[in-house]
């Protein structure tokens, strides 16, 4: 296999599944920002990106080509022609979840600094060993 037709096999990928693409780009943004900031705000921020990420994967993953929503309206009695509308509904419980966790990460992150005065890794490791 030479180069054009790699890049030609890369280019029809990426233009019939190209938001794959970018979810997983997405994804490893958050994973990167998870492992290598040392301020804890940027690292609540970096698993929001994870989070949304996820999220986009399975509404995109749920999507159909051509599929209708699931309200019966008479035109067609072909259950296939619909979209499930399972993965959407566990998508905002996932969506409510994130709101809560972050919530709750902010709230704890005020009161670090509050307590120590810096949402720093290695400063807060080290007020609080003293």
């Amino acid at each position: 296999m030479n180069s054009t037709e790699l890049f030609n096999l890369l280019n029809d990928f990426l233009a019939s599944k190209g938001i794959y693409a970018l979810v997983l780009i997405l994804f490893f943004l958050g994973m990167f920002g998870m492992i290598v900031c040392k301020n804890y705000m940027k690292k609540l921020m970096s698993m929001n990106i994870m989070q949304v990420s996820i999220i986009f994967f399975f509404l995109c993953f749920a999507q159909k080509e051509g599929g209708m929503i699931p309200v019966l309206d008479g035109v067609t009695n072909d259950p296939g022609a619909y979209i499930n509308p399972l993965p959407h509904a566990l998508m905002l419980t996932a969506i409510v979840v994130s709101l809560g966790t972050t919530g709750v990460a902010l709230a704890l992150l005020m009161r670090l600094k509050d307590k120590y005065g810096t949402v720093e890794e290695d400063e807060l490791l080290g007020r609080i060993s003293e």
